[in-house]
């Protein structure tokens, strides 16, 4: 087995090999983050095959400090959002103001209470500005000046999908043990 390195340097050269030793390597992963960005599995996968092709045109681009892992995860969330922008005016938008505002008591939700499926379920049900705003934020650690600048919106704007995007999950949680209850 080839080391990081080795595979890197063989990238490097265009070698094909190595190029399908990186993507067994990393595709279950970087397809996670591709999933939190997409509407489907499929659009996932169209995201993680731009994705990998990025990796492998730009991968003299990276400097070797830092995680080379963390390299690929920028470029999938980059190549996501790219992916979002070029397709935005075939989405379905909602408008954040339709969504109805709940108050929920964050005590009766526990996170531990739910599965990594449910939880996964719900995010990727958000209206899409929620579900990139949400994942930016949350999952991935950018600041809301970011994610403005990536996106092109207010500070304001991606704080308040931000904030309706938590109220929507923690409702649909909320419904989701109240349904469990019932059973």
């Amino acid at each position: 087995m080839l080391s990081e390195e080795q595979i890197i340097q063989g990238c490097l050269k265009n070698n094909k090999k190595e190029q399908k030793m990186l993507f067994d390597k990393y595709a279950s992963t970087l397809l996670g983050v591709c999933m939190r960005y997409a509407n489907s599995h499929d659009e996932a996968e169209d995201i993680l095959q731009e994705g990998f092709v990025k990796i492998f045109m730009r991968i003299s681009q990276y400097a070797g400090t830092g995680s080379f892992e963390g390299w690929m995860k920028r470029v999938m969330v980059n190549t996501a959002l790219s992916h979002y922008r070029t397709n935005l005016k075939h989405l379905y938008h909602q408008n954040i103001d339709d969504v109805n505002e709940t108050q929920i008591d964050e005590n009766i939700i526990s996170d531990s209470e739910f599965s990594e499926k449910e939880i996964m379920d719900i995010i990727t049900a958000l209206p899409d500005g929620f579900r990139i705003v949400f994942n930016l934020y949350a999952v991935e650690g950018y600041k809301h000046k970011e994610i403005a600048d990536m996106l092109g919106i207010d500070v304001s704007t991606s704080k308040s999908q931000y904030s309706r995007a938590k109220k929507v999950i923690q409702q649909k949680l909320y419904e989701l043990k109240k349904e469990e209850h019932l059973y």
